[in-house]
């Protein structure tokens, strides 16, 4: 039972970085160039004004959620065995 929670919370990290590389682009992200902000010596002008870090970090981790179920209901009602759920 415990190698079956630990698999479970393994699989959720893994699903929560892979949508994280989905999730980034989403809104856009202009850079100091494309907005026609003034670029500070030593700064990168294309770097992102504002990345929204904190909301694409909360959006990600209901997208991961989601798969995760996904993953989940299948391994249970489809009876795909994972290690250590058998």
């Amino acid at each position: 039972m415990f190698t079956a929670i630990v698999t479970w919370i393994a699989i959720y990290i893994m699903v929560w970085w892979v949508t994280l590389f989905a999730v980034l682009p989403i809104g856009g992200n202009p850079s100091h160039h494309e907005a026609g902000v003034e670029v500070i010596k030593g700064n990168d002008p294309g770097a992102p004004v504002n990345p929204n870090l904190w909301k694409k970090v909360k959006l990600n981790s209901i997208v991961a959620l989601i798969v995760w179920a996904l993953l989940l209901g299948l391994s249970f009602f489809v009876h795909i065995p994972l290690p250590g759920t058998e």
